[in-house]
């Protein structure tokens, strides 16, 4: 198929869906969906899929235990914003999977302490495939695939204990 150009807006209905298409195989991986309402993510773990939420904005709402969010395996250019829809801050841990040490953060994130000092803390850049936001409230955290094996990261959380990196 040839590259086609446009000169004014390309306009859509519904979404518009970015893919890639494996060379040898021929199979098509959505990778990103742009436009449509934000996703609302339940009071529960998480798996991401790459068609449903990737270039999506990701509403975590107000969470009663521990919850996981996992990624899904990176395909290059997807990309996840996740926000806090609740009203307080929580008392509970968000915690950002890879699923795997080879599938690690690259990046860091900006620590609005309600309690000291402001900091930001950074991913080791070699293993660190877990986040976790203590306690949090307000924040935006953005997530994109570098490539087929790791994920860059930045963004931002309030609350009264620096959030962390980690391995498996």
């Amino acid at each position: 198929m040839a590259n086609t150009t446009f000169s004014g807006p390309v306009r859509s209905e519904s979404t518009i869906k970015a893919v890639s298409k494996n060379a040898t195989t021929g199979v098509i991986t959505e990778v990103t969906t742009y436009g449509g309402a934000p996703v609302a993510l339940g009071d529960e773990d998480k798996t991401l899929d790459n068609a449903t939420h990737s270039g999506r904005v990701l509403v975590v709402p107000a969470v009663t235990a521990n919850r996981t969010i996992t990624l899904p395996s990176p395909v290059a250019g997807a990309n996840f914003k996740l926000i806090y829809g609740g009203a307080a801050t929580e008392t509970e841990n968000l915690i950002i999977d890879s699923g795997s040490d080879t599938n690690f953060f690259i990046g860091g994130i900006q620590h609005l302490d309600t309690n000291a000092d402001n900091v930001a803390v950074y991913s080791d850049g070699n293993s660190n495939s877990k986040i976790t936001l203590v306690d949090f409230g307000t924040m935006e955290i953005n997530i994109t695939a570098k490539d087929s094996t790791n994920w860059y990261v930045w963004g931002n959380v309030l609350s009264a204990t620096v959030p962390t990196f980690g391995d498996q």
